[in-house]
């Protein structure tokens, strides 16, 4: 068997949109260094309407925002304001402290934003945790492609070609666009890999992919995604972290007591705030943290 599991994700119904969330939880608890992976849409939100995510803290790890349609205006607490649109990956570095907010575009809110992509978090290894925060948005992104195959390397090295974006564990991630009848095989070199169908059909090893559902890999198995009709998939992965990761809401860190100091940070008003929006924020929510990795 070249399927280790299958997880179906957990639905959260936001009203325009849906958001699924398959990492983490009971039956995968990372898949390499990805810590979170969030699916959400396709969706239109409604004339005059927008996506507003109001600025929160991260520490201790990366986010990794990737969109099939629409736009997303990300603002952070260095300074940056960045577009983010299909064919571009934004990847924000957490490290020792960051904080962002996320928005739909002005000029997208009056004809009804279009919301459709994935939303992922990438714990930082040992040693790299308290890093200075970054930001950079990657387009110069590798394509792998013939009649009915299109791949574009968001992270990491696929099928002989490594994108440019910044990893500080060995990562993969890649979006698979299969036409009618297409074909690819799947790079086994991961310690951990995945896949994800986000639209359309396809197929590994002739065994049908659920919408939505992320499907765990047998490592070093060398196998082949195919579709019929066409459809949509992600993969992820990478190396395997050794050692455990706790995460409590937005913070993700090998140390409970790191968490403890970020909330307590948030809460007392530490953090930097985000140029262009100080006005709102999110609160600290009244929640229990979460051991993400098996002791």
């Amino acid at each position: 068997m070249s399927i280790v599991k299958t997880v179906t994700p957990v639905s959260h119904d936001l009203g325009d949109f849906t958001v699924r969330r398959a990492v983490p939880s009971k039956e995968c608890r990372m898949v390499g260094p990805f810590v979170f992976v969030d699916q959400f849409g396709p969706a239109q939100l409604d004339l005059g309407t927008g996506m507003d995510v109001r600025p929160h803290p991260h520490i201790n790890l990366a986010t990794v925002t990737w969109l099939f349609e629409g736009a997303i205006d990300h603002r952070d607490s260095l300074g940056t304001f960045s577009t983010i649109h299909p064919g571009t990956v934004n990847l924000m570095t957490a490290g020792r402290g960051i904080v962002h907010s996320e928005r739909s575009p002005e000029s997208e809110r009056a004809n009804g934003p279009k919301l459709y992509g994935m939303q992922t978090w990438l714990a930082l290894p040992d040693g790299q945790e308290e890093i200075d925060p970054a930001f950079e948005a990657v387009s110069d992104l590798p394509v792998v492609e013939d009649q009915c195959v299109k791949a574009q390397v968001i992270m990491g090295e696929l099928w002989g070609k490594r994108a440019a974006t910044t990893t500080y564990a060995e990562t993969i991630y890649a979006e698979i666009v299969l036409g009618g009848g297409g074909a690819i095989p799947i790079d086994a070199e991961a310690d951990e890999r995945a896949v994800m169908l986000v639209g359309g059909e396809a197929a590994l090893d002739g065994a049908p992919l659920g919408l939505y559902d992320l499907v765990v890999l047998k490592p070093g198995a060398a196998m082949t995604l195919s579709s019929h009709a066409g459809g949509r998939v992600m993969l992820l992965g990478g190396e395997a972290f050794t050692s455990k990761r706790h995460v409590w809401w937005n913070f993700v860190s090998s140390d409970r007591e790191r968490i403890n100091q970020a909330k307590e940070d948030w809460r007392e008003g530490r953090f930097a705030t985000v140029p262009g929006d100080e006005e709102e924020w999110i609160p600290l929510p009244d929640r229990r943290p979460l051991t993400i990795t098996e002791d």
